[in-house]
């Protein structure tokens, strides 16, 4: 059984794998990227660090997430996985923002319950398979999906090139 929370983006509902969750804040103003794609919403501080935001919603179904009261600032673990010379193979971690909607509660559902959609989503590789429940339809959301190596580039490597 894992725990996930549950969020909505319309009438439809999908879940974050909870364990890769650091934390659940009330929405906050992100400092916008010029140049970036309408679904990074900018960068907010966590504890004196800059993080990058997805607006999951502008992702998703091309227009900004809601302003509600049960819309949230998840952070999440990001592994970025890259090939560097000679074949050296290094992740690094990453905190990631992700705003969703409606996202009011978490839920257990065992992994066996969840299964292909059947519909190839290329464009939309961070779409995971769907369970039921009483409610309807779950989708799984795999975060480490959600950026690809363009967008990956502009929100992590000026932070990778800077001396520590």
């Amino acid at each position: 059984m894992m725990l996930f929370l549950l969020f909505e983006l319309d009438a439809d509902r999908y879940a974050l794998d909870a364990a890769a969750i650091v934390e659940v804040q009330a929405l906050s103003a992100a400092k916008a990227i010029p140049g970036a794609p309408a679904w990074v919403a900018g960068v907010v501080e966590r504890r004196g660090e800059p993080v990058p935001v997805i607006d999951v919603a502008q992702l998703a179904l091309g227009r900004p997430s809601q302003r509600l009261r049960s819309t949230r600032l998840v952070f999440v673990r990001y592994l970025d996985e890259h090939d560097g010379e000679q074949a050296n193979h290094t992740t690094s971690t990453h905190i990631l923002g992700l705003i969703v909607e409606r996202a009011t509660q978490t839920r257990r559902i065992e992994c066996e319950r969840f299964a292909d959609s059947g519909i190839a989503t290329p464009q939309a590789r961070w779409l995971g398979p769907v369970a039921t429940d009483e409610l309807g339809m779950i989708q799984w959301i795999d975060v480490q999906q959600m950026l690809d190596d363009k967008v990956k580039a502009l929100l992590f490597q000026q932070r990778q090139a800077e001396p520590r």
